[in-house]
Order: structure tokens, then C-alpha cells, then sequence
């Protein structure tokens, strides 16, 4: 990570900007006060302080990912210690393995969990629900799920933010990595943002 964020400085945030709605992850950032640009090739990353992964299609993110050649860097400057956020698609780029995913579909591999595509079914399977996460504050996070993953497996370096009532995980950090499998910035919860721009400033 080579940004150069001091106290007071308005970090500079990347988001995946190849394929899914990365628009409104860059309009959150902004509302927050970060300085935001869309990631689309590998020599933009050495001038980040973070990077999100939004919301989309995980398999085609993962083909374009790789095609314009960010997926190497990004994975390596994830590992050496780059803030990262990622949200439903991003939750899956970012995890070591999955369970259900297309034939050659890869990921980041910089998460130890194991992820399962389309969980909850299709599009017309979505749905809201509040879940309580004490790590993020009193009250519960507003979840909207789209064509969601779920975390069915996860290492001891994990921490889990936010589970479905049947125990399921759908919000972990690592380190650095922050992932949930529910769309935060389609809600108008701000909170994920906040923690990893908290992230962002105190690396």
C-alpha cells in the first residue's frame, strides 16, 4: 500500500469499478468524505489507501478482473495489508474457496472462508432483514439481500460481525478484509463504510 494518507487527509478509496453496482459505493465513500476513484487497471492500485468490491456477477467480475490484469496486483497488495471492503460479489471475489462456483471461476484468495454463490436462490428469492451487530453498535444493521452468498465455513482468524438467525455468517473481517454477503450501501447503512474507512486510517 503506497497512499499517502495523513491525519486529516481525505483517504483515497478505489472501488472495483469493472462490473456491478460500484456507483453506489463510490456515492457512500463520498457522502463520508473520502476522495473516491473507480479501479479499472493494475497501476492505479499502488496510489490507494483502500479498495471496495462491490455488488454484481462474481463469475464475470472475476473473467474481467483478470483480463485487465487487477486481479494479481490487487490480491498482493490485499495480503500486504491494502483495507478492503467487499460486499455480496466481493464477499465471494475475496474468499479462498466456493463451494458452488462456475467451471475455472477463481477468487483473491486473501479470506479464509468458504463461500456458497446464489445461497438464498435467484433474484426473485431477495430479501430484507435486520441483524443484530454489536460490533458495528446498538442497533441492528438493516440487511438487503440480493442473489447473496453465505459464509459456510470460516478459519479461527475470522471474526464474524453478523449472522442470520439460523447461525449463518454474513458479515466477517480479517485483518485488513472486511465482507459482507447483504448490500449495505442499496440500505442507506453507513456503518460498514465507516469501519473500513476506520480501517483505511489507521493503517
Amino acid at each position: 500500500m503506497a497512499g499517502s494518507t495523513t491525519s486529516g487527509a481525505r483517504p483515497r478509496i478505489g472501488v472495483l469499478a469493472l462490473q456491478g453496482d460500484f456507483r453506489e459505493h463510490i456515492a457512500s465513500l463520498t457522502a463520508l468524505g473520502a476522495d473516491v476513484v473507480p479501479l479499472r487497471r493494475p497501476e492505479e492500485i499502488e496510489a490507494l489507501d483502500g479498495v471496495v468490491i462491490p455488488g454484481g456477477e462474481s463469475s464475470v467480475m472475476d473473467k474481467l478482473s483478470r483480463a485487465f490484469g487487477v486481479a494479481e496486483p490487487l490480491a498482493d497488495a490485499i495480503r500486504g495489508g491494502l483495507p478492503t471492503y467487499g460486499t455480496c460479489a466481493g464477499m465471494i471475489m475475496l474468499s479462498s474457496r466456493i463451494t458452488d462456483g462456475i467451471t475455472g471461476q477463481q477468487t483473491l484468495d486473501v479470506l479464509d472462508t468458504t463461500v456458497r454463490r446464489n445461497a438464498f436462490g435467484n433474484q426473485n428469492d431477495s430479501f430484507e432483514i435486520d441483524i443484530p451487530m454489536p460490533a458495528l453498535g446498538d442497533a441492528p444493521v438493516h440487511a438487503v439481500f440480493i442473489r447473496a452468498p453465505v459464509v459456510e465455513q470460516h478459519g479461527a482468524g475470522v471474526e464474524v460481525l453478523g449472522a442470520l438467525p439460523d447461525g449463518q455468517a454474513v458479515a466477517v473481517q480479517q485483518g485488513n478484509v472486511i465482507a459482507s454477503a447483504f448490500h449495505p450501501e442499496v440500505a442507506g447503512e453507513d456503518r460498514f463504510h465507516r469501519r473500513f474507512l476506520d480501517l483505511v486510517r489507521s493503517a
